[in-house]
């Protein structure tokens, strides 16, 4: 990969990962690359890391992120307007709206709450929400677009870690990174 120099402050919200997104990147080991890119505004639902429990060797990848402070991880407390939007998003949703997952709907809840950024490739369940709730929303593809953007990576190591990503069964909405830049039109 190409040599990778500290970007400055790509936004100033916090960024609320969900378990895909995230898993994207400890699956190919890199999320040092969401650390710098994000210093400070990685954020992790205490729903996606329990998730990632269930693949030892990845939630131990969040322990070494959160023992040098790089990550944090973020809790939803009963009785607060974040404990009341997940509760809705993950039981009972307005008509017309489905069930999300535990994952999404924490990242959606405390973006919403705390003026965030919600990280996720799930737009078939999240999109509706992003929308009605007016939230910002990343991708994969949005964060390597950005990587790149920072001098962090080139196309190139950006098809490399895409391709990985595909390899570990990663649902990224293009076959290559340089296809998603120009689905985006870049």
């Amino acid at each position: 990969m190409a040599m990778r120099r500290m970007s400055k402050l790509a936004t100033d919200s916090p960024l609320y990962f969900d378990t895909d997104c995230l898993s994207a990147f400890l699956w190919v080991r890199d999320e040092s690359l969401l650390t710098q890119l994000y210093p400070g505004k990685v954020v992790i639902p205490r729903q996606v890391y329990d998730e990632l429990g269930s693949v030892p060797h990845l939630q131990a990848r969040i322990d070494t992120l959160l023992r040098r402070n790089e990550v944090e991880i973020s809790e939803i407390q009963v009785g607060t307007p974040a404990h009341e939007i997940y509760a809705e998003l993950t039981g009972a949703p307005r008509p017309g709206h489905a069930v999300i997952g535990r994952g999404e709907a924490a990242s959606l809840a405390l973006s919403k709450c705390f003026n965030g950024i919600v990280a996720s490739n799930n737009l078939r369940d999240i999109s509706q929400y992003i929308s009605e709730f007016g939230l910002q929303h990343k991708t994969t593809g949005d964060i390597l677009a950005e990587a790149m953007d920072a001098g962090l990576i080139s196309e190139q190591d950006g098809n490399t870690l895409w391709s990985n990503m595909l390899k570990k069964r990663r649902m990224l909405g293009a076959p290559s990174f340089t296809e998603f830049l120009h689905q985006k039109g870049r």
